[in-house]
């Protein structure tokens, strides 16, 4: 597993470097002081899983930063590891196009389980600043233009309790495609795993009731 951590504090990123290493028996990490860098590394290194983004930075701005890495590495995870702790930040964040919004006064055991739900797929939201899955739905409103065809094929699918294997087969495409169509249906949905999704999306008449049944 290879990591970026993004902060302009060297004993931050010392810090997090311990906190890391316990993700997975070999984590290799790469430290940005300045988004530069950051973006420098991400061209570099196809191979990233993960890349931890601070806000405040001293060449850009973690929201422009963002915006940068959801353009040119779309398939790439950026989690914000933020001391914010507005609801505005988070909403931004989230938006665009980041992962998971971590505050720094969460506990290393929370934080790590919150990486782990972005590595498999999810999206993180802190408990203290979270939305309802009730007023995400309605703050964001998502529809079938809002989806690519592949993603709402990919949704039905899902819908009807296929695995990511079954889906990949169906429609021909690669597993790691599926994965990234399901995150990206995570994401709009605002929701963390499948079965969340597949009541959002029948809330909202994506799918039909009948095709669980």
């Amino acid at each position: 597993m290879k990591i970026l951590i993004a902060d302009d504090h060297a004993l931050f990123r010392e810090g997090m470097s311990y906190i890391l290493g316990e993700l997975a028996e070999s984590v290799a990490l790469l430290e940005a002081a300045d988004c530069e860098t950051a973006l420098r590394y991400a061209a570099e290194h196809s191979d990233l899983d993960l890349v931890l983004l601070d806000l405040n930075m001293p060449d850009l701005d973690g929201f422009t930063a963002l915006d940068l890495f959801s353009t040119h590495y779309p398939a790439l995870q950026v989690v914000i590891l933020s001391a914010s702790k507005q609801r505005t930040d988070m909403k931004r964040a989230l938006n665009g196009g980041a992962f998971g919004f971590i505050p720094k006064d969460t506990t290393s055991a929370v934080m790590l389980n919150a990486l782990r739900l972005v590595l498999s797929g999810g999206v993180y939201v802190p408990s203290t600043i979270a939305l309802s899955e009730e007023k995400i739905l309605k703050a964001g409103q998502p529809n079938q233009q809002e989806f690519t065809p592949r993603q709402l094929e990919t949704l039905r699918l899902l819908a009807k309790g296929h695995s990511n294997k079954d889906i990949a087969r169906v429609m021909n495409l690669a597993e790691g495609t599926v994965k990234m169509h399901i995150t990206a249906i995570f994401k709009c949905l605002g929701v963390s795993n499948r079965t969340q999704a597949v009541l959002a999306a029948e809330k909202l008449n994506l799918v039909s009731k009948e095709i669980n049944s």
